[in-house]
């Protein structure tokens, strides 16, 4: 009998631990990650340059658990024409992989799109003449394509 006692203690000390663990809050982000998000997804040069910043230093924002992964341009050329787009994209995905796990991207997509649309005239804006002509024509395509396929 008392065998029988000390398994069925053990059995339930065992099952309060399960459940101690399982009620143990998962370290969750800081309260304020979706105000960094829309901070670094604007459409100003401002917020643009604070997530440089930021992508330079990711372990400095390691508790946010934000996703930096990228492709880039997706199938499109990074660097079209010698146009240096890559960062513009990696931007584009960042806010459209962190807003998609937020569970709000339909509702950021729209001011995704023309932020990278905004990134994109400022890589162009380094250009004059037939060059500019030709470098914000690309990110027109870029951007029409983000806009419609994206």
């Amino acid at each position: 009998m008392r065998h029988r006692i000390a398994t069925l203690l053990s059995a339930l000390a065992l099952g309060f631990g399960t459940v101690a663990v399982a009620a143990a809050p998962a370290n969750a982000a800081p309260a304020d990650k979706p105000q960094v998000l829309s901070s670094w997804t604007q459409t100003s040069a401002s917020s643009y340059n604070a997530w440089v910043s930021a992508r330079n230093n990711q372990g400095n924002w390691s508790s946010y658990g934000f996703d930096w992964s990228t492709d880039y341009c997706s199938s499109s050329p990074d660097n079209p024409f010698g146009f240096p787009f890559a960062t513009s994209c990696a931007r584009h995905d960042f806010g459209y992989r962190n807003y998609k796990a937020a569970g709000t991207f339909s509702a950021n997509k729209a001011r995704l799109d023309n932020a990278f649309y905004q990134d994109l005239l400022r890589v162009c804006g380094n250009y004059s003449g037939a060059t500019a002509t030709a470098c914000n024509g690309t990110a027109w395509t870029y951007y029409q394509a983000v806009r419609l396929l994206g």
